[in-house]
């Protein structure tokens, strides 16, 4: 849990096409809250609410901070009641709440301390189901199975959005229409356009939980990832955004994109971490790493060319895993399983667990783990495969076959799997969702009865790169 302020996002990377549209919606955004000359570094700060009760003005405080991590059931209850009054009194009221909202920091900061406890409280409750220790635990649970239901938070984060009415806006922009015409009585509040541009994000966030990646991007269609987004001026939901939106295209297979993603948010974080030293340095650095973790697992099973600075911090976080991972067979899996289970979100399952049988209950990360794995196995043999096909323009298929020790016909297998793995849809422009069908690697081949013809990309070295790199060792 952590944010802190950035200007300019991700300056030195490549954006994705035009940043006008994205611009416009930040300075709307933003423009009345500019206005405010407060302290933005307290994100929990009721300064400048105009509102009447301290009941109202401690629940406002409370919906920002972070609740303790040892926290019992009794806390975790009374928080989710704080956020079930906080939200009732913004969306059933009526009409839109008279609340100024001092910064874009306390929208993000609310939505995420509600996730982050959902997401907690699940973990807990599993955990409590599967162990089976806690009788006064278990009861109290079984008889509250709505209390952080997957349902009530999807359906806050929706609430906010159409009351908002942000995907509208964000839609009017795009048609370089005025978002003001669409936005509705509440949509013009700046309390309800930030809350309801982070539940977005938020959403990205609970469908990557929930195991629905395909549904997580789709989240994202009105949002444009680049510099000039609303979310980049906030750390915690730049890196929030890039790490969801990375890890729902690896496990959708589309290696490229999530490598592509990764690495503009790891580039990003290298050339400002200067200027990073604050009290969320420590989240900043975790999140780094299992970013790291993330993009070595893509780049084992699609070989690309890495920026010099991810790839010099790749080598020296994981050299010798990542090594193994590249150099593929049998030893390989329990690295892939290692720091997949390091790096991979806290999933969730969206349904109660089974107290009365805490054997039936799955955990929803091992299940995911299995899934991917699965796709892992499938090509494993590819690195052996490609060292060998590299030395040979043309080669007989039993030949190849006795290289890797097999018979033929499970080569022609392996090599028909090689093939389509190598093939994956990569965006180009439009929705996250969208692309074309590619070949990510530089050696392709076909077969032709028992021959395998070899045709490989030569890959240019980029001279300025290694020139520069090689200049500053010498100086």
């Amino acid at each position: 849990m952590f944010a802190a302020q950035t200007n300019g996002g991700a300056r030195q990377v490549r954006d994705h096409d035009d940043d006008s549209d994205d611009e416009v919606l930040a300075s709307t955004l933003v423009e009345a809250l500019q206005e405010d000359d407060g302290d933005y570094d307290d994100a929990g700060s009721t300064t400048g609410f105009q509102v009447t009760g301290d009941d109202l003005q401690a629940r406002l405080a409370a919906a920002a901070t972070p609740l303790e991590f040892q926290a019992g059931l009794p806390a975790r209850f009374a928080s989710y009641d704080n956020y079930c009054s906080l939200f009732h009194f913004i969306l059933n009221s009526e009409g839109p709440v008279d609340l100024e909202l001092p910064t874009y920091y306390w929208a993000w900061d609310v939505i995420d301390e509600f996730i982050y406890q959902f997401n907690s409280f699940c973990t807990y409750r599993h955990r409590v189901a599967r162990k089976a220790t806690s009788e006064e635990e278990i009861t109290v649970l079984r008889e509250n199975p709505q209390t952080w239901g997957c349902y009530s938070v999807l359906n806050v984060l929706y609430s906010l959005i159409q009351r908002s009415q942000m995907n509208e806006q964000l839609a009017a922009i795009k048609r370089n229409e005025d978002p003001n015409e669409v936005a509705g009585e509440y949509g013009s509040r700046p309390l309800y356009r930030m809350l309801g541009y982070f539940s977005i994000i938020g959403l990205l966030r609970v469908h990557c939980l929930l195991g629905d990646f395909t549904l997580a991007l789709k989240t994202l269609d009105d949002i444009e990832l680049n510099k000039k987004a609303v979310f980049a001026k906030v750390m915690a939901a730049h890196f929030t955004t890039y790490y969801y939106v990375g890890f729902s295209y690896m496990m959708m297979r589309r290696y490229a994109d999530a490598i592509r993603t990764f690495s503009h948010i790891l580039v990003y974080v290298s050339r400002t971490k200067n200027f990073q030293k604050n009290s969320q340095f420590d989240s900043v650095n975790k999140k780094n790493d299992q970013m790291l973790a993330l993009i070595a697992i893509c780049v084992a099973l699609c070989p690309v060319r890495l920026d010099d600075t991810i790839h010099t911090a790749l080598r020296e976080k994981y050299g010798d895993q990542f090594t193994r991972m590249q150099r593929g067979g049998p030893e390989a899996l329990p690295i892939f399983e290692e720091l997949f289970m390091s790096a991979c979100p806290k999933f969730i399952s969206p349904n109660p667990p089974d107290f009365d049988n805490p054997e039936s209950n799955v955990d929803p990360s091992q299940h995911h783990l299995q899934v991917f794995m699965y796709d892992v196995k499938n090509t494993i043999f590819t690195p052996v495969l490609k060292s060998y096909l590299k030395l040979y323009t043309t080669m007989d298929l039993n030949k190849l076959a006795s290289f890797v020790e097999t018979d033929s016909e499970t080569l022609r297998k392996q090599l028909v799997v090689y093939k389509q793995k190598n093939r994956q849809v990569r965006w180009i422009e439009g929705s996250l969702l969208e692309g074309e069908l590619t070949h990510t690697s530089d050696l392709d081949f076909a077969l032709q009865g028992d021959i395998v013809h070899v045709s490989e990309a030569k890959v240019g070295r980029r001279l300025v790169d290694w020139y520069l790199r090689n200049l500053q060792r010498t100086y």
